[in-house]
């Protein structure tokens, strides 16, 4: 099969290529596993903190990747959920030990022994990858391949971070960013709470624009002053500032999600701003997203197909892996990337 394949830590710079297009062995799926023929496969900011060494370093080498959408090519001798043909996904949870107090309680994001498709284990960035049943996700048919992507991470992470805020109808909502999460979170706001209005803090005004036309109520750079205080944010960007600034824009008792896996050091200096009368005074509340859990993936793909969502993508061919995460990288993003693989 073919792969674009990470070899070592990389500092991505315009022009670069940090994967190199290689031909592996097709992978063998387990007895309780599948062997799926991907055909799309998202491209996520957390492949740029494994690519630049922020999270914990992969075993090189490695094929990035975790919004995997494809069909069933083979099924081990204990498969029975699915059959050769079915169409499913695979999302950032790989797997977990299922025994755990945090599996048991369905917090399995949490597990000591979770595992990461894309960066414990080769992802999607190639023609065929497997995963246990288990942790396999039916896509419902009203998506095509390419819209289907990113809901298994971007959504899905989305999702979370949403319910997690625990906005209630008639609350407003910020979202600092806004890139291929907070573009299907504001879709799901608007169905779910047709009452609340959404304040979008965005770097540039392509991404301002774009809130707007999805139907943000108020629209400003990261560093502005909401004109009404919101009631929660969800934070999807990669720096230490937007905290900071979300903060003063937060209501008295509010909560601020932070939906991101790393934070770029190069912001860093932004701690040393954080005024405790101004941004975390009045019981306002910091809580971080960790990963999904099957249960995430599976409840936000029944609401993506009841709303209907329509994810926004750009389309790259498998070959050019490194230009679509070069353009992550410098932020050229409107709604989502996704790699389409033949």
């Amino acid at each position: 099969m073919k792969a674009m394949v990470l070899n070592k830590i990389y500092k991505l710079k315009e022009n670069q290529h940090p994967l190199e297009l290689m031909d592996l062995p097709d992978p063998v799926p387990e007895e309780s596993g599948i062997l799926v023929k991907v055909s799309a496969c998202g491209v996520c900011h957390t492949e740029l903190d494994e690519i630049e060494g922020r999270t914990p370093p992969p075993q090189f080498p490695i094929i990035l990747g975790h919004q995997i959408v494809g069909k069933v090519e083979k099924v081990g001798n204990k498969v029975s959920k699915f059959k050769i043909g079915d169409r499913i996904g695979i999302a950032w949870i790989y797997s977990a030990c299922r025994i755990c107090k945090f599996c048991i309680e369905g917090n399995e994001n949490l597990c000591g022994k979770f595992k990461a498709t894309g960066r414990d284990i080769n992802g999607g960035y190639t023609q065929y990858a497997t995963i246990s049943e288990d942790f396999a996700f039916r896509i419902p048919d009203l998506f095509s391949d390419l819209e289907a992507a990113p809901l298994l991470c971007a959504g899905a992470i989305g999702y979370r971070s949403l319910r997690l805020t625990g906005l209630e109808d008639g609350e407003s909502l910020g979202l600092i960013g806004f890139g291929a999460s907070a573009h299907l979170v504001i879709q799901m706001v608007r169905y779910k709470y047709p009452n609340s209005k959404i304040f979008v803090f965005a770097r540039s005004e392509d991404e301002r624009n774009f809130a707007r036309e999805l139907g943000a109520f108020w629209t400003g750079g990261i560093e502005d002053e909401s004109p009404d205080k919101v009631s929660c944010v969800i934070d999807t960007t990669p720096v230490w500032r937007s905290i900071v600034e979300a903060l003063k824009n937060l209501e008295r008792g509010g909560r601020l999600v932070i939906n991101a896996i790393r934070k770029e050091d190069a912001d860093k200096d932004s701690l040393l701003k954080l005024d405790y009368p101004r941004h975390l005074w009045l019981e306002k509340e910091i809580k971080s997203i960790a990963n999904v859990t099957r249960r995430d993936v599976n409840e936000f793909l029944q609401l993506a197909a009841e709303i209907p969502i329509r994810p926004e993508v750009q389309e790259f061919k498998l070959e050019e892996a490194n230009k679509a995460l070069v353009e992550l990288k410098e932020r050229k993003i409107r709604g989502a990337k996704v790699l389409k693989v033949d």
